[in-house]
């Protein structure tokens, strides 16, 4: 029987390379995009998967920052492929970076609503198709997305920071209240990762920003994406947080 996960912002970077896994995994994949600009993205991502790992693929218009979005997304995914929903990857996120006297609330308020009440709608909607099915043998797996700055602040990053420390909070309570019902929950707090944003970055500030780094180099979305394909295949692992950061932050 074939099974279904649920990712958001996986269109790219880090969150295309977990959809990628996921389809190498053998799970149908879901996927939403929130504006008409990303929606080509997101569907040649679904194509290349579905051709790459002969699995379904979906495409949702979906602003996961509102409930009513969410909403659509799950019972899209539940029309296309059934009841029964195995995976869910909390992976939306933006970032404001600006220091906490010029900001504005509205630019925070939507930073907590896309990287922190995201994950808290669409826990809530997936759940109930999670925990029909699940079973100490046939388990159901939540992942969120986090990041080292949500374990040790970042300058100009409060609302991001704090945003991504909630998901660890948020990880660690729905761990232990789903333990016993087939439910995992973990979070991955990537580190540095090489993404379209560093490619834009000259090269002696690459070089500065690997030299912080012990192990002396940025990582690649590939590191997440099977610290994605450990957390999905380790039936023991439950309520942790995962932090592939080369050594920068130490657990």
């Amino acid at each position: 029987m074939s099974k279904t996960a649920i990712i958001t912002g996986g269109s790219r970077g880090i969150g295309k390379a977990m959809s990628e896994k996921l389809g190498e995994l053998g799970y149908n994949v879901v996927i939403n995009y929130r504006s008409d600009s990303s929606k080509a993205l997101s569907e040649k991502i679904a194509s290349e998967i579905s051709a790459k790992y002969k699995v379904e693929t979906l495409v949702v218009r979906a602003d996961v920052s509102k409930y009513a979005d969410c909403e659509q997304l799950v019972d899209a995914a539940v029309k296309k492929f059934g009841d029964n929903i195995d995976v869910l990857v909390n992976n939306a996120g933006i970032t404001n970076n600006s220091n906490w006297i010029d900001i504005t609330h509205e630019a925070y308020e939507s930073v907590i609503a896309t990287n922190l009440m995201s994950a808290l709608h669409m826990t809530h909607l997936v759940l109930p198709h999670m925990i029909n099915h699940s079973s100490k043998d046939s388990q159901c797996v939540i992942v969120n997305t986090s990041s080292v700055g949500g374990m040790t602040g970042v300058i100009n990053q409060a609302d991001y920071c704090a945003s991504k420390s909630g998901l660890i909070g948020l990880t660690r309570a729905l761990a232990l209240e789903f333990a016993g019902r087939g439910v995992r929950v973990n979070a991955i707090a990537p580190g540095m990762i090489m993404t379209d944003m560093l490619r834009g970055v000259n090269q002696d500030e690459l070089k500065a920003l690997a030299g912080t780094i012990p192990e002396g180099f940025i990582g690649d979305v590939s590191d997440i994406a099977g610290a994605l394909g450990y957390i999905l295949t380790a039936p023991y692992v439950t309520g942790q947080v995962i932090s592939p950061n080369g050594g920068f932050v130490l657990q």
